[in-house]
């Protein structure tokens, strides 16, 4: 096996690996996916995870590989942020792509939540905080999150990628969301400590994008099953790739010119279900301001939605 140190927005660099490697598959998990700090930085959100997976869908057209699986994120599903409206952004040039004729590339996508132990996980961060006697911080009282282990996460993307035919969402069984403010009971406990007496637990309050209620499906969509218990797919509405390509690239060329708010409403654009909260860019949502960038926008590109 090899490893290789690249840049998944560098398209020179990248030709460059699928020209020695020629891949039959490509699983495509490159992402900031820290919620708080994609709301700071839009344009690393977009760079990296819009421009990133860009460049390695079109090589993967151009190479003609066999199967792209794209992971993505139940923060995808009626974002309130930038990284998830970034994600829904890849999902839907990639569901794009699928449906162009005469591509030979099978397009996958594959939306999950939290996994446990991953980098930027709940789980790490409450450890720590208990080893260090508390308190231990949690952004609300009713917060929910979707939760699965890292071999069960690589084990179905692997599947879902298998019995993909190109086009599909496949959405992962994650169970019933579980209550962080329970489970930072139940850590504190684990541990031998007694909460809200050893160990303190509080609310500091939601983080920039933050919503209370994850979704892994949005409302447009449904859901077939497959042979496997635990995975879904999910139905997609259609796309004219060309609309969604002249998009993307105007967002993507807008990169170094546009400021934060302007970057932030060709995302919007995109993806009309994006609706910030507890965020800086919420004045981005008003009815006046939609309007006055859909029609800046249309202007620009000269297309419509």
């Amino acid at each position: 096996m090899d490893y290789i140190v690249a840049d998944v927005t560098d398209s020179f660099r990248m030709q460059r690996l699928f020209d020695h490697y020629h891949p039959d598959v490509v699983f495509h998990a490159s992402a900031y996916k820290h919620v708080p700090l994609m709301e700071e930085y839009p344009y690393e959100a977009v760079k990296c995870n819009v421009g990133g997976l860009k460049v390695m869908a079109d090589l993967a057209v151009r190479y003609e590989v066999e199967k792209f699986v794209m992971v993505s994120t139940d923060k995808a599903v009626n974002p309130t942020n930038v990284m998830g409206a970034s994600k829904r952004i890849c999902e839907i040039y990639v569901q794009a792509l699928s449906q162009r004729p005469g591509i030979k590339t099978k397009f996958i996508t594959t939306r999950f939540g939290n996994v446990l132990g991953s980098n930027g996980s709940v789980i790490p961060l409450f450890k720590k905080q208990i080893a260090d006697g508390g308190p231990v911080q949690v952004t609300h009282r009713d917060i929910t999150r979707f939760f699965m282990t890292i071999p069960e996460a690589c084990q179905l993307v692997l599947e879902a990628g298998s019995m993909g035919n190109g086009g599909e969402i496949f959405l992962f069984d994650m169970g019933k969301p579980i209550k962080i403010y329970d489970l930072a009971e139940k850590m504190i406990q684990l541990s031998g400590f007694v909460p809200h007496k050893d160990i303190a637990i509080v609310e500091i309050g939601l983080r920039p994008g933050e919503k209370l209620y994850e979704e892994l499906l949005a409302s447009a969509e449904d859901t077939l099953p497959t042979h496997h218990k635990k995975i879904l797919i999910g139905k997609v509405r259609k796309y004219d790739f060309d609309v969604q390509q002249q998009k993307i690239s105007d967002l993507l060329a807008h990169l170094t010119k546009d400021s934060d708010e302007a970057l932030v409403s060709r995302m919007k654009y995109i993806v009309p279900e994006f609706s910030s909260k507890n965020s800086r860019f919420e004045k981005l949502d008003k009815k006046e301001a939609r309007q006055v960038a859909i029609l800046n926008f249309r202007d620009m590109s000269g297309h419509r939605n």
